[in-house]
């Protein structure tokens, strides 16, 4: 089940005037995605959301601030959504597939924050340090929980390692929202949501004993019995 943790809190400053602080973070991410975070400048990001420097700093410190909160205020949003849900989808396997498909819906849904995540941010240590991290890591615990629930309840193996799978999952998620980020392939990402999880649950499903009973009948008789059994029947 979903941790029942504390309700995962915007940033304090963009709590001053949301819809401006989510002008900014938008206009930011598609700066970002196209010059990339060392081309891009804060005077860039003013001109596409339509207010002053000085304005920007009002929210954020630092051009480094603004590209950490793009992931911190878009996970906090998909997280939030990912707990209201989780808890009414029966079966651990059901979850699994869930989790898979809305994350690849949560880059397919958005292009330019798949390109400053996979392009960007993977490459920054300082990003780790930083209060966005642990959003996107109580995000990544959702996972484990739905692991751990398929275990005890006998849907999945009992031998697997959480951690080990959901890093096979999110590494080829990573991998295709890369690729399509730089090459525009796969094009639909949510349309292989089905195979990644088919994939993954052969290996860690648990096995269930066959309990069918096999009968075989044989309905073939020779000529003379079914004559005879017809004449009894007379």
């Amino acid at each position: 089940m979903p941790s029942k943790s504390a309700k995962i809190m915007p940033n304090a400053k963009i709590l001053k005037n949301p819809r401006k602080g989510a002008d900014i973070l938008r206009a930011a991410q598609y700066i970002f995605a196209r010059k990339g975070f060392q081309a891009a400048t804060v005077s860039d990001i003013a001109k596409k959301a339509k207010v002053s420097e000085a304005t920007i700093y009002e929210y954020f410190s630092s051009k480094e601030e603004l590209l950490f909160s793009i992931p911190a205020e878009t996970i906090r949003e998909y997280h939030e959504k990912n707990r209201e849900i989780l808890p009414h989808i029966p079966g651990a396997a059901n979850k699994l597939r869930f989790l898979i498909y809305r994350h690849l819906g949560l880059y397919a849904d958005n292009p330019d924050y798949a390109t400053v995540v996979m392009l960007t941010l993977k490459g920054s240590r300082n990003f780790l340090k930083t209060d966005a991290y642990k959003i996107v890591q109580s995000s990544a615990r959702n996972y484990i929980q739905v692991f751990e629930e398929g275990i005890q309840n006998g849907e999945f193996r009992s031998d697997i390692k959480p951690y080990l799978v959901r890093a096979l999952i999110w590494g080829s998620i990573e991998h295709l929202v890369t690729r399509k980020s730089l090459l525009g392939k796969p094009e639909d990402l949510q349309a292989l949501a089905d195979d990644i999880y088919d994939t993954i649950f052969t290996g860690i499903r648990s096995s269930q004993k066959d309990n069918t009973i096999h009968v075989n009948v044989n309905l073939t008789r020779s000529d003379s019995s079914a004559s005879s059994k017809m004449e009894s029947l007379e």
